[in-house]
């Protein structure tokens, strides 16, 4: 892949293929570790252990930002939180982190983040018609069964054991695809971008920027 990468991003850039008929033609890059590499030879930064390492790092003090939140979005990032109180899994946590900060920057986590019972599986293809993840799980099952992501209604990458991870993936893909954020996780997006990957924070909206004087206070 490295040796194609020239091509690729040539044909990314000029003729904005679609989703389908890009993996259709390019499809080793729809791989966990294509994306990692991918995202490392466009930025040099590595993706997967810097995005845990510094979301790790800064989590109690994000926390603690949360958690100041008042009124109802207060109130909703508590119920989430919660559920981070409630058990000893690290994902969980990072997951319950990651939805309350959607919450906190007046973006919905609902609107992006799909969940379906086994018997519905199918319907996250139909439903996800820009991009999202989604989760897939048992009646009563708090650990999925598959986590993926749709991108212009096409599953593109699965079987995630986590949101965390496919969240990452996500990142990492829209830089490999030369996409822009979706509207709706617009501000959260930014916000891993420019704070915890320090890509391209030279210019910060004044949400992400009152964050980041918080998190840095």
């Amino acid at each position: 892949m490295e040796k194609t990468f020239s091509h690729r991003r040539l044909e990314i850039v000029e003729q904005r293929p679609m989703i389908g008929e890009f993996k259709n033609r390019w499809p080793a890059l729809f791989q966990q570790s294509e994306v990692n590499a991918e995202f490392l030879r466009l930025t040099t930064k590595p993706l997967q252990s810097k995005f845990m390492a510094q979301l790790d790092h800064f989590s109690d003090k994000l926390i603690q930002i949360l958690k100041s939140k008042g009124g109802v979005k207060g109130q909703r990032i508590k119920a989430v939180l919660a559920i981070k109180d409630s058990c000893d899994d690290i994902d969980t946590k990072r997951e319950c982190i990651l939805k309350s900060l959607v919450i906190y920057l007046n973006e919905d986590p609902d609107s992006f983040f799909k969940e379906y019972l086994d018997s519905a599986a199918e319907d996250a293809e139909r439903d996800i018609k820009v991009m999202g993840i989604y989760t897939i799980r048992r009646d009563g099952n708090e650990k999925p069964e598959d986590v993926g992501i749709v991108i212009e209604g096409i599953k593109v990458l699965n079987n995630f054991g986590s949101v965390i991870m496919g969240f990452i993936m996500l990142f990492g893909l829209i830089y490999a695809l030369d996409l822009s954020f979706p509207d709706n996780l617009k501000y959260t997006f930014e916000f891993f971008q420019k704070i915890i990957m320090n890509l391209d924070g030279h210019k910060l909206n004044t949400k992400i920027q009152q964050l980041k004087i918080k998190l840095f206070a």
